[in-house]
């Protein structure tokens, strides 16, 4: 276990948010002091023997000068859901870390934002940019000169080839391969197995080897009234 240096309160309390601890506690410099959500969804006092508090006050019970703060929520809405808790927790006050395994092979002048969460036997080649608040399970390729735009969620086992462009807010599904030299544009849906060999179109759902959207959707569809 690594010496702890900075405290960190994780923002979720549901089975990402305890996988989250798990990866802080025994494999980061970083010690899990807290655990927050929205009031209306407390449902117990503790976690793991730290306090669960709400949101809506946690920079009054934890001084944003001298705490860190993770997010770990999954791709709800989207990831629209995991956006907001993001965005919120900048506005107040928060310095947002990543997670990045030790065991994650991250090639020197790849590029990760804040608030990613990059576990084990993933391969980030040279080149690569992965914006913020990216969440990355485990075991995927990411190929050279790619891009991952901001609010993603790639799966496990996830082929991303060369100079591919991932829009912002898609969801990439188990086993997943993108075809190089391509873009998939925001607000899309990746399913399980699907091969995607040319562009996408905005907020499409593409299934098992498919190129083309099995059904091009709306992010009404997704239960997102706009873009934010």
């Amino acid at each position: 276990m690594e010496e702890k240096k900075e405290k960190i309160v994780i923002v979720g309390d549901g089975p990402i948010a305890e996988v989250a601890y798990e990866y802080f506690t025994y494999d980061s410099p970083y010690e899990v002091v807290g655990f927050t959500v929205d009031e209306a969804f407390i449902r117990r006092d503790m976690l793991f023997g730290a306090p669960i508090v709400p949101f809506q006050l946690v920079q009054e019970t934890h001084n944003p000068d001298e705490h860190k703060m993770f997010v770990a929520v999954g791709y709800p809405k989207l990831n629209r859901l995991r956006a907001r808790f993001f965005r919120e927790a900048k506005a107040k006050g928060f310095s947002l870390v990543s997670y990045v395994s030790p065991r994650a092979f991250v090639w020197r002048n790849a590029e990760i934002g804040e608030n990613c969460f990059i576990f084990e036997n993933n391969v980030i080649q040279p080149f690569v940019k992965i914006g913020n608040n990216v969440t990355m399970w485990s075991g995927n390729h990411i190929g050279h000169h790619s891009v991952i735009k901001d609010h993603c969620f790639i799966s496990s086992h996830v082929v991303v080839s060369g100079f591919v462009e991932v829009g912002e807010y898609c969801f990439l599904g188990v086993n997943a391969t993108i075809a190089d030299n391509l873009k998939i544009k925001k607000n899309c849906l990746i399913g399980a197995g699907a091969i995607i060999l040319r562009d996408t179109e905005e907020a499409g759902i593409y299934g098992s080897q498919m190129t083309k959207p099995k059904e091009v959707t709306t992010l009404v569809r997704f239960g997102i009234e706009e873009d934010k």
